[in-house]
């Protein structure tokens, strides 16, 4: 399959047969069988499936940080897949963020520093203090990590990610090392964003409640992969957990 695998302008992430396999010795362990989705630009999509399904494999080998054993990513007209090093740095530095689970801050960087640091490697970022702003953290600019809540430390986490306006934001259990409340609040600025900026975010979790967010929900098991999209999305203050 040649360039047009994302000829359509709607799509900004295409998965081609993708497949995983990690080798120790002789013993070989697939995570990922063949594997085929669409990610819609402007779209909050979830990835959802229980632990050891492949949900971080998945969402490396798209973010450009891993590569499958076999298959086809399609980003921007290029099948990510043959990249060699130095392109697939060149994606992870222009066309995406990330948002970690346990946020990844650099302590001694107060919350305006940390946003810095993304947008100095960006072609056409963001201004930090605006980042910051539209996560409701403009008066805590100038706090470190640790004179901030895990909640708001999350957000300085999501504003470094958008702060480099990329094409698409990737979140893995970006709620995993927080209470329900403070979760929930995460999952809402996540929401308000995607509707306000129109960025394109991808969340990977293992709680189910979270699909009730997505425009579309990825099922990931051992087997594959199965998209439903959502009729009526949900708020995060509905979500039981």
């Amino acid at each position: 399959m040649g360039n047009n695998a994302t000829a359509d302008p709607d799509i900004a992430i295409r998965c081609v047969d993708v497949h995983k396999t990690y080798c120790s010795g002789d013993v070989e362990t697939p995570v990922l069988r063949g594997i085929d989705l669409e990610i819609r630009r402007g779209e909050l999509s979830v990835i959802l499936g229980a632990s050891g399904a492949g949900k971080s494999t998945l969402l490396n080998i798209i973010g450009g940080i891993d590569r499958p054993t076999r298959g086809e990513v399609w980003c921007e007209g290029r099948n990510l897949a043959v990249l060699d090093d130095r392109h697939l740095t060149e994606y992870r530095r222009r066309s995406v963020g990330f948002v970690f689970q346990f946020y990844n801050l650099v302590p001694t960087l107060t919350a305006l520093e940390n946003v810095e640091t993304a947008t100095q490697i960006a072609d056409d970022p963001m201004d930090p203090a605006e980042a910051l702003r539209l996560v409701g953290l403009d008066d805590r600019r100038d706090h470190f990590p640790a004179q901030l809540s895990g909640g708001q430390q999350q957000r300085v986490s999501i504003a470094r990610a958008l702060a480099k306006n990329p094409l698409v934001v990737f979140c893995d259990e970006p709620t995993g090392a927080l209470d329900a409340n403070t979760g929930r609040h995460v999952l809402d600025l996540l929401t308000r964003l995607n509707e306000q900026t129109g960025a394109t975010i991808v969340i990977v979790t293992h709680a189910a409640p979270v699909a009730q967010l997505a425009h579309a929900v990825l099922h990931l098991t051992m087997n594959g992969i199965t998209a439903t999209r959502n009729t009526r999305r949900a708020c995060a203050a509905e979500i039981s957990w």
